[in-house]
């Protein structure tokens, strides 16, 4: 019997979960607060916003583009590749948009989910599929002085629509993932910009290329071959990433030796100056933070408009911002500070079992089966949800073996006649155990390691701890001594 199934989110998790869901002939709603599909990719709309995973990954295996102008996607056309699935497989009917879930409670005795939404509607639902994302909630650093200052001030992921920095003295905070994109985009144009970094990141050449329009026609020629050979391509990058990226994580003396070496000859090509160099070279093993891949953030420093600045900011006041050694007058000030990760605070509540609250479950830290179901929460299935995130692979591939996991499980409890699967205690409890035993042993559990991968507790609830494949495995089948059916 198909299960009725709700999903919250419609970014690209949960228009994965939507699609497959109705494949499998289930009927599905996909719930979204915002106006547009696309999660973070509707959200980013700072300049240089760009995937720093090959297009190529970055995309459903059901769903390739053969469309990307670059070889690394820009925000926008990853936007535009996310409403192209609502059209490609008629999601029109199922996506209520401006529509967020606030609240979620299990039914014990009907064997249901009985949801809430902004708008005030109750609906029942036989599953729920949290598909929230983990990097959805900015973060702003608690800077004395931060609502002192009397210019522009906002962060990275909402930037303001129509903004013009022409000549305007910028000051940018954080020199991580979206700051080292959105950079060289202002260093372009800003009268000056002050880079405020505390620590410095561990860089990659991206090696980027543009697919040409030639290309494209040379490619449409013969798009059997075409397709052949971009699915080999695609093959070859994830097993490289799987097999060779993975091991600067994993934490192997081949992997760090390696890694390491590529990022102090891209730091060394690009910047000739060795104090600037000096200022830019981490003190800490790579893999330890998300390795960055870009080509153009170090020459953007090196610009004649451009300073880095690396002495702690003391406060912040109405002209700019005081630091250690100076005050830098400022017209515009950007924090590229990140996302809210270790806390898990999702926009709506979930209640399980026994009127117990996700959040009462997750008092000591956030636990799940797979990254996808939690004791006490009855067909609930997450996505992207905590220990699946990646450091070297794509999170496209971790979202699909999670939506087959959710399809499979649903399938037993059919064939079973049954209302519900949920995981044991005691499974959840051996997986958290084993899985914690596999991250002591990589780079992130390094004591001198510090980054928003780690919790202040020292727990990794974001990473997953080995890799794709494995995660593969992992999900490929229901463990029926770990997940319980009835």
């Amino acid at each position: 019997m198909a299960k009725r199934i709700a999903v919250v989110g419609a970014g690209m998790g949960g228009l994965c979960a939507a699609i497959k869901a109705r494949e499998a002939g289930h009927e599905v709603v996909l719930y979204e607060h915002a106006d547009s599909v696309g999660g973070t990719w509707r959200a980013n709309r700072y300049p240089g916003v760009a995937c720093d995973v090959p297009a190529i990954l970055y995309q459903f295996s059901f769903a390739p583009n053969p469309h990307w102008s670059h070889h690394y996607a820009r925000g926008p056309e990853i936007h535009a590749y996310t409403q192209s699935l609502v059209e490609k497989f008629a999601l029109g009917d199922v996506l209520r948009l401006n529509e967020g879930v606030t609240r979620a409670v299990w039914d014990e005795a009907a064997g249901q989910w009985q949801v809430e939404t902004e708008k005030g509607a109750r609906e029942t639902f036989d599953a729920i599929v949290p598909a929230l994302g983990q990097l959805s909630r900015p973060q702003l650093p608690g800077i004395a002085g931060r609502d002192d200052f009397a210019g522009t001030m906002f962060h990275a992921a909402e930037w303001p629509e129509g903004l013009d920095l022409a000549g305007r003295r910028v000051g940018v905070v954080g020199s991580a993932a979206s700051a080292v994109q959105l950079i060289p985009e202002v260093a372009k144009v800003a009268g000056h910009l002050t880079v405020f970094q505390r620590t410095p990141n561990w860089i990659v050449p991206r090696n980027d290329q543009a697919v040409t329009p030639e290309t494209k026609a040379l490619m449409a020629t013969n798009l059997e071959v075409a397709m052949k050979l971009g699915a080999a391509h695609r093959a070859m990058i994830f097993d490289n990433a799987d097999a060779f990226f993975w091991q600067a994580f994993q934490w192997t003396p081949e992997g760090r030796a390696a890694f390491t070496r590529t990022a102090l000859d891209h730091l060394e090509a690009q910047v000739a100056d060795p104090a600037l160099r000096a200022k830019l070279t981490p003190d800490y093993p790579i893999g330890c933070k998300r390795i960055l891949i870009c080509d153009d953030f170090y020459p953007a420093l090196c610009r004649d408009n451009v300073t880095l600045e690396t002495a702690g900011i003391d406060r912040i006041e109405a002209g700019g911002v005081r630091t250690a050694d100076g005050f830098h007058d400022l017209d515009v000030l950007i924090f590229a500070t990140g996302f809210e990760t270790t806390e898990w605070n999702w926009s709506m509540d979930v209640v399980g079992r026994g009127g117990v609250s996700l959040r009462e479950a997750w008092r000591d830290g956030p636990e799940a089966y797979l990254g996808i179901m939690v004791h006490g929460f009855p067909n609930m299935f997450m996505l992207y949800g905590p220990n699946t995130n990646l450091g070297h692979n794509s999170i496209s591939f971790m979202i699909e073996q999670q939506v087959a996991f959710m399809l499979r499980t649903l399938a037993d409890v059919e064939a079973q006649d049954a209302r519900a699967a949920d995981v044991s205690e005691d499974g959840q409890r051996r997986f958290q155990d084993a899985l914690a035993q596999k991250l002591s042993g990589t780079v992130w559990a390094d004591p001198h390691c510090r980054s928003w991968y780690k919790a202040a507790n020292g727990r990794i609830y974001q990473n997953w701890s080995g890799s794709c494949a494995e995660y593969a495995e992992a999900t490929g089948t229901v463990d029926r001594e770990v997940v319980a059916i009835g």
